[in-house]
């Protein structure tokens, strides 16, 4: 038995499932992968999170960075992977997906129960205040100005709702060491 019809027997058995998804149940709905020849991390470098609070060029150079791949994955949309994985949720089969994507697909296949666990490039944050927006109009704002935005509400950082590589600074730290923050 082929290592996918063992695994097709083993969801057919199931009452819960939980799925598990990458970059790769994406990357047929248009969305490049991080880390393969040719992905994104082949063509620029993250930028850290502690250099991002710290600094108005990497925030500049985060926001850049950022609105090149929004183009990529904005218009994307489910594939045949996304549909099945909502299909199985409302027949009762999946009880959740749980992914690294970024990329909000899996909901808008309709997939009610996801756990994000790199957070969302569909919203950007405030990272001092609770605001929140969707992330269309704030990349579109950003690539019309050139000028990273700040919180509407409170004149904070912000940046997409997603996990950052790097370390997570205390406020102290920020205070005393990020004075452009």
């Amino acid at each position: 038995m082929a290592d996918i019809d063992r695994i097709a027997e083993w969801v057919r058995q199931s009452e819960c499932v939980v799925a598990f998804t990458g970059a790769g149940i994406s990357t047929e709905s248009g969305i490049p992968d991080f880390r393969s020849p040719g992905g994104i991390w082949s063509q620029s470098q993250p930028v850290l999170y502690q250099d991002f609070v710290g600094s108005a060029e990497a925030r500049y150079e985060y926001w850049r960075q950022k609105a090149i791949a929004h183009r990529d994955f904005a218009g994307s949309q489910p594939n045949a992977g996304h549909l099945v994985l909502a299909e199985w949720e409302r027949a009762g089969k999946v009880r959740a997906v749980i992914t690294q994507n970024i990329d909000g697909l899996h909901q808008l296949a309709g997939s009610r129960d996801v756990i994000e666990i790199h957070g969302t490039a569909r919203w950007i944050a405030c990272l001092t205040c609770d605001w929140r927006v969707e992330a269309d109009a704030i990349v579109a704002q950003f690539l019309e100005t050139d000028i990273v935005p700040s919180c509407p509400v409170c004149g904070g950082i912000t940046k997409h709702a997603t996990i950052s590589f790097g370390q997570q600074l205390d406020e102290d730290t920020m205070q005393k060491g990020c004075p452009d923050v």
